[in-house]
C-alpha cells in the first residue's frame, strides 16, 4: 500500500543528514551543527579551568530536544517501512512518563511534522505553567500519582489509554542508552575533562556517555569520526553523577521514589571502573541541599539559563571541589531549563 498523500509529506519533510559525520551532523533539525550546543568557561573560587557544557540553547531550552528528534526519526523509519513493504497500519501513538521537559520537547518536534500526539503521563502535582504548556502543543495529559509504585510499560500504556502502541519510558528497541544522546555524548567527551559532572535524573545520559567512553577505549581500530579525544586521556576521566535522597529537595527533578528501567547499579559502574571505560572516582553521588543553593547563586550570578535540579551538577563539585586538584579541567554539564 502506497503512502497518503499527508504521509508522504510528512516522510518529505524529516530530513536526516547524516548518523555520525559531525561534517554533516541531525541536530538541531533547523540549524545543524557540532558541537549543537556551546561549551564556555564559568568562574569558580580557586580553579581557572571550570568549564559549563550548555544545553540550554536547544531549542526548547533543555538536553530533551536531542530525545525528541530521535523520536521524530524513528517516525521516519515507520513511515519507511510503510512505504517499502506497502502494509496498512496507523502512523502509533507513544506514551511516556515524563516530569515535563522531555514531554514539551518531544511534543513541540511531534507537531512541527504533523505527527500523532504525544500521550504523557505526569504527576497530577505538576506546575499548571508545564501542562498548559504541552496541552498548547497538542499533547495528550494524562495525571496520576508518580510516587505510589513503579509502573510497568503495560500499566503506563494502560493509563495513558494507548495499549495497542508504544511506551517511550521503557522501550529497548529505540536504543535509549546509545542513541537519545550519543552526539551529545561526543561533544562532551571531546571536550577533554579530567572531572566530568553530570546529572543522574536523565539516567539516559548518564548511560549513553560511559557506553560512548566504552566503545571508543575497547576499539582497536575503528572509531567514531564524531570522537576527537586521546584514548588515554579519556580513560582518566572521572565521571560524576549528583542525585538526591531528598523528597523536598530544591532539585526537584532529583528526586524520583521510583527510576523506571535504569541499567544503573553499583556492580555496573564497578566493572566500567575496572574495565578502564572511566576512571577510579566515576560514581553517583548524593547532593547536598546547600550546595544546590550555592551552585543556583553562581549560576544566576553568571547568567546561565537553568532550574535547580538541571545545575545540581555544578553544586556536586562545590560539594566535591577540595578533593579536585586546582589544576583538573572540569566540564559541567547544565541540562538546561524548559521555556515556556
Amino acid at each position: 500500500m502506497n503512502l497518503t498523500v499527508y504521509e508522504k509529506k510528512i516522510l518529505d519533510s524529516i530530513i536526516i543528514r547524516s548518523d555520525n559525520d559531525p561534517i554533516n551532523p541531525e541536530f538541531p533539525a533547523e540549524n545543524p551543527k557540532f558541537p549543537a550546543t556551546p561549551t564556555y568557561k564559568i568562574n569558580i573560587d580557586w580553579f581557572s579551568n571550570v568549564w559549563i557544557k550548555d544545553e540550554s540553547h536547544n531549542p526548547t531550552g533543555t538536553h530533551k530536544d536531542r530525545l525528541a528528534r530521535e523520536i521524530v526519526v524513528t517516525y521516519q523509519h515507520f513511515l519507511k517501512a510503510k512505504q517499502w513493504w506497502s502494509v496498512d497500519w496507523e502512523l502509533p501513538s507513544m506514551s511516556i512518563i515524563s516530569s515535563w521537559s522531555a514531554a514539551i520537547a518531544i511534543q513541540n518536534q511531534l507537531q512541527k511534522y504533523w505527527l500523532p500526539p504525544l500521550k504523557a503521563l505526569v504527576d497530577y502535582k505538576i506546575d499548571p505553567r508545564y501542562s498548559k504548556k504541552l496541552e498548547k502543543l497538542g499533547a495528550e495529559l494524562y495525571l496520576t500519582d508518580l510516587s505510589k509504585k513503579l509502573l510497568s510499560p503495560i500499566e503506563i500504556l494502560q493509563l495513558t489509554n494507548n495499549e495497542d502502541w508504544i511506551d517511550i519510558t521503557s522501550s529497548e528497541a529505540l536504543d535509549p542508552t546509545q542513541r537519545y544522546y550519543d552526539w551529545l555524548s561526543y561533544e562532551i567527551v571531546n571536550s577533554s575533562p579530567d572531572y566530568c559532572f553530570i546529572p543522574f535524573w536523565t539516567w539516559n545520559l548518564y548511560e549513553n556517555i560511559l557506553n560512548t567512553t566504552k566503545k571508543e577505549i575497547s576499539s582497536l581500530r575503528w572509531h567514531d569520526p564524531r570522537f576527537k579525544w586521546d584514548i588515554e586521556t579519556l580513560k582518566r576521566c572521572h565521571f560524576l553523577w549528583s542525585t538526591t535522597n531528598n523528597p523536598n529537595s530544591l532539585a526537584e527533578k532529583l528526586f524520583s521514589p521510583h527510576l523506571p528501567f535504569v541499567h544503573f547499579s553499583e556492580q555496573w559502574i564497578k566493572i566500567y571502573k575496572q574495565s578502564w571505560f572511566c576512571w577510579n572516582k566515576s560514581q553517583v553521588h548524593v547532593v547536598q541541599e546547600k550546595r544546590i543553593k550555592e551552585a543556583l547563586d553562581i549560576a544566576n550570578y553568571q547568567k546561565i539559563s537553568c532550574e535547580a535540579s538541571g545545575i545540581a551538577w555544578l553544586a556536586l563539585f562545590l560539594q566535591m571541589k577540595d578533593s579536585v586538584p586546582k589544576d583538573s579541567k572540569i566540564v559541567i554539564v547544565n541540562t538546561g531549563k524548559t521555556k515556556l
